[in-house]
């Protein structure tokens, strides 16, 4: 059985660049940064490619560019590590599913791909090259790009969208600064954690688990471990858990946590009639199907009616008498009937 390689990560030629094979790293995970390797390792890093793009003419005149792309089992993955990788004071761009540059550096997320591009020179020149590298990168399909529901979960309002921080396990939540103490947070039960930072200081932090009742164990174990500061506010909905901090009013930090909830979302990877609409075809169905039973019952009826009181009619002329007459009774005369000689009135 013979199994095709997947496309190299990073294509020979964007436009008109070249890719650069001295100090180029293949689709591997050797070349990972192992500073940053055991936190993409926790997101699922799968491949790995790293590259320096020039011009094609023999003067090396033009743009300049390292590149390197981050391939992750699923897009959940993919979220983390772009968040991990962002920088603050990082301006939102757009391309890709997401993108954020900032100085020489441009961070894209595109599917389950995050790339992390340096300008070396020619900085005008890139948008044109980045657009035409998205359309090469793999595209995420079924099960593994299903968007995770947690960071869609923040209030939009006053949202600093570059410092949203999604973590899939302690070593990333750690690295990107998280407020609460890892042995509080569950990472063992399979929760995740996003933060983010909102205008006028405050911070949100939700985290998800998969139960109600380990999301209660360790909302107490979250408010243990923070004392009983009034500075924060906390609330529990079912398996979610919503931590106020930071430079909050008081109400402000209470309404922030009550405008969080769950809510379930659901995705179809194929065409497929809906709960609601089958019910009310089935309902459709049912009365149709009533509605021509009936119809043919009286039909039924009519027919035999004319069939067995017209042949009765028929009968009835053949034999010489009208068609419709009275009907003939059979009749006792107990008129003239005597007494009983056992029923004499003079005993």
């Amino acid at each position: 059985m013979l199994i095709e390689p997947p496309a190299p990560l990073l294509p020979a030629t964007v436009g008109n660049l070249l890719r650069v094979a001295e100090g180029d790293v293949g689709d591997g995970l050797g070349g990972v940064d192992p500073a940053q390797g055991p936190v993409l390792k926790e997101d699922g890093l799968k491949r790995f490619a790293q590259s320096d793009y020039a011009p094609a003419n023999t003067r090396g005149v033009g743009p300049h560019a390292s590149v390197a792309v981050y391939q992750f089992i699923d897009v959940s993955g993919a979220i983390a590590a772009y968040g991990y990788f962002s920088k603050p004071g990082m301006r939102p761009e757009k391309l890709g599913d997401s993108a954020l540059a900032g100085g020489d550096e441009l961070l894209l997320r595109s599917g389950k791909n995050v790339v992390v591009e340096h300008w070396k020179s020619g900085r005008d020149e890139m948008p044109a090259f980045n657009r035409e590298l998205v359309e090469h990168l793999p595209r995420a399909s079924g099960n593994s790009g299903l968007l995770p529901l947690l960071p869609t979960m923040l209030p939009p309002k006053g949202l600093k969208s570059e410092s949203v921080k999604y973590a899939l396990g302690p070593t990333g939540y750690q690295a990107m600064g998280g407020m609460i103490p890892l042995e509080a947070v569950g990472f063992a039960k399979s929760a995740e954690v996003v933060t983010a930072k909102y205008s006028g200081g405050g911070i949100l932090t939700l985290v998800l688990y998969p139960t109600p009742q380990i999301a209660g164990e360790f909302a107490r174990a979250i408010q243990s471990s923070l004392g009983d500061s009034a500075s924060f506010k906390l609330r529990r909905e079912g398996p979610l858990v919503a931590l106020a901090t930071g430079a909050w009013p008081k109400e402000q930090a209470q309404k922030i946590v009550d405008s969080v909830h769950l809510r379930t979302e659901l995705s179809f990877d194929k065409p497929m009639p809906l709960e609601l609409q089958t019910e009310v075809r089935k309902t459709y169905t049912l009365l149709q199907s009533i509605a021509i039973f009936c119809s043919l019952g009286a039909l039924a009826a009519v027919v035999l009616g004319l069939f067995f009181g017209g042949g009765r009619a028929l009968v009835r002329v053949l034999q010489g008498k009208p068609a419709a007459t009275e009907p003939e009774f059979l009749r006792i005369d107990l008129r003239g009937v005597g007494a009983h000689p056992w029923k004499d009135p003079q005993v």
